[in-house]
């Protein structure tokens, strides 16, 4: 309630978000409470902006890219399409889309206050998952969530595959192709 008296006191109207947790609690939530605002991920942003031509990235080449998608921005969300865009604007190679990609998405493993816990039974989801991202052959793993990122980082460790895959956020992606265009 007090956050949304703040973003009323200021007459906010719109609100970007880079994270999929908060664009799902003030998208589908604070409206419940009276907070009724526009709210955008940054990857619908960015993907417009592309699409009007307002930014103009280099390609990246062909490195090979995979795209995962959180559950807060998938399955809760249903925005599938605009983190495609971004990436198939910037990247030369097709996307390589993970088995379980898409409404068929699999968790990263953040899930359920599991970012703040360690799993000592089994296998861990986030290294699961970076196996799914291991088998499509990619040199990144990209996600627009900050909770996925960490859990790829970590699993990325635990799995030693830190020579061989990063992972980023598309935004990263997207500014270090504007910032060679800068530069060339």
């Amino acid at each position: 309630m007090k956050n949304i008296e703040l973003l009323k006191a200021y007459k906010v109207k719109k609100i970007v978000t880079s994270c999929p947790h908060c664009f799902n609690t003030i998208k589908n939530e604070y409206p419940q409470f009276d907070g009724e605002f526009e709210v955008v991920h940054h990857t619908q942003l960015i993907a417009e902006l592309l699409k009007q031509g307002r930014i103009k990235p280099t390609s990246m080449g062909d490195g090979k890219v995979t795209y995962h998608d959180s559950c807060y921005l998938g399955r809760h969300n249903d925005i599938y399409e605009p983190p495609r865009q971004i990436l198939n604007n910037i990247s030369q190679s097709r996307l390589l889309e993970m088995e379980r990609s898409g409404r068929n998405g699999f968790c990263c493993g953040g899930g359920g206050g599991r970012y703040w816990m360690e799993e000592r039974i089994g296998k861990r989801i986030s290294e699961m998952r970076i196996e799914h991202v291991v088998e499509t052959g990619a040199d990144v793993v990209a996600t627009a969530c900050p909770y996925c990122l960490q859990m790829f980082e970590d699993a990325i460790k635990a799995k030693e595959v830190e020579e061989s895959l990063k992972a980023l956020d598309i935004a990263e992606l997207l500014a270090a192709q504007l910032d060679k265009g800068a530069t060339e």
